[in-house]
């Protein structure tokens, strides 16, 4: 019943994404974007605040109870990428797209908040709509959360949209969902001398490449080889002149890790490697880290409630166990470690159709059948959470 009506919705859902996609915002600049959301929102009748971390919506639905309350979460913000698609709704501004579908989370949303608001006194609880920007980029999740988007939240459920799953197929993982970041900015500094006379200087370049091979075995000889860790290092530069020694050699890398005390453990490694072998070649170095996304951990009775969702809705063929964890980074993670979460996988990809692209490309679309299927799976898992 509840997929039918999501079906019967997607004329309306298809509108919403073609205007949210032909009107791709950056992070923190999705000012359009929440004018949108709130017409929309006033056109259901939902309350909402906007402005929440100056571009983000926070919408409640009142149900027959107080509590418990339960939020969905969508994100919001384009990439700048220049949209090779041609479709009728191609982007319209020029070197924005909305390319990792947000454009269909926010749909979904809407779709869901329609839903469940022509059910609201059949409802055991408060349903939350969390529309956040800047998932790109700086990471709205965190600061709405500091302004007191979950206040009172029980559990959440995102989900995300995924070119490798064919539309009508969800795919679900227990635990472990996606990584953390870390960047790492890393300065050595030795001392300048004629390329002639290296004795008389302190070699950065030298230096800064035993540092960084040093910084390789921490993966493979201080991590748990059955653990998972990355560190890579993707810009490196250095010196003036071929016959100067450099006197300084400034390198930058990533860190990628799926547990909390790993992340803790290489990240300490780090700085002891980078401090410590500088100083055996007799040069120092500066450290600069900067802490990204946490580690976003599935609570596994929340993936209960989308796994029953999923196969009520659609049947246990529909449903895909994701056999390993993202190194790429989501902040709905900041929600997940906040109060039980669950995210999952959409299903998006039609071969037949040319839907073929993945995400962060200038092809990159979405079967939008999945509209309905992801407003519908939504509902229910709020259904499940309530009537738990």
């Amino acid at each position: 019943m509840t997929l039918k009506r999501a079906n019967e919705l997607l004329p309306w859902l298809t509108a919403i994404r073609r205007d949210f996609h032909e009107h791709p915002e950056l992070s923190t600049q999705e000012f359009r974007t929440m004018d949108r959301i709130c017409h929309y929102l006033d056109e259901l009748a939902i309350p909402y605040e906007k402005g929440i971390f100056n571009t983000g919506v926070v919408a409640t639905i009142q149900g027959a109870k107080e509590h418990p309350v339960v939020a969905l979460r969508a994100d919001m913000d384009a990439l700048p990428i220049h949209e090779q698609n041609d479709v009728p709704y191609r982007s319209k501004n020029d070197g924005v797209m909305h390319a990792c579908g947000h454009d269909a989370h926010m749909t979904v949303q809407l779709g869901a908040a329609k839903l469940l608001q022509d059910e609201r006194n059949h409802l055991n609880g408060t349903i939350k709509l969390l529309f956040q920007p800047a998932e790109e980029t700086v990471g709205g999740a965190l600061p709405m959360i500091e302004e007191g988007a979950l206040e009172n939240v029980d559990g959440i459920f995102g989900l995300h949209v995924a070119p490798e799953i064919p539309v009508g197929n969800v795919g679900v993982r227990y635990g472990q969902m996606n990584a953390a970041s870390d960047a790492f900015y890393i300065t050595i500094h030795g001392n300048s001398s004629h390329a002639a006379y290296p004795s008389s200087s302190v070699d950065a370049i030298v230096v800064a490449s035993y540092v960084i091979t040093a910084l390789q075995t921490i993966v493979s000889r201080n991590v748990d080889a059955r653990d998972s860790a990355v560190l890579s290092f993707g810009m490196i530069q250095g010196g003036n002149a071929r016959n100067v020694i450099a006197d300084s050699v400034t390198f930058e890398g990533t860190l990628r890790t799926l547990l909390p005390e790993t992340r803790d453990y290489v990240v300490s490694r780090i700085k002891e490697t980078v401090e410590h072998v500088a100083k055996g070649f007799g040069a120092s170095a500066t450290i600069n880290h900067e802490p990204g996304y946490r580690a976003l951990i599935n609570d596994d009775t929340m993936i209960d409630h989308v796994k029953k969702s999923v196969t009520t809705l659609l049947g246990n063929d529909y449903l895909q166990k994701i056999e390993k964890p993202s190194l790429g980074v989501e902040d709905f993670a900041f929600f997940a470690a906040e109060v039980p979460g669950a995210f999952y996988r959409l299903g998006v990809r039609n071969d037949t159709r040319g839907i073929i692209h993945g995400g962060h490309t200038n092809r990159f679309d979405v079967d939008e059948a999945a509209l309905a299927i992801g407003a519908a799976i939504q509902v229910e898992a709020v259904r499940q959470f309530l009537n738990d």
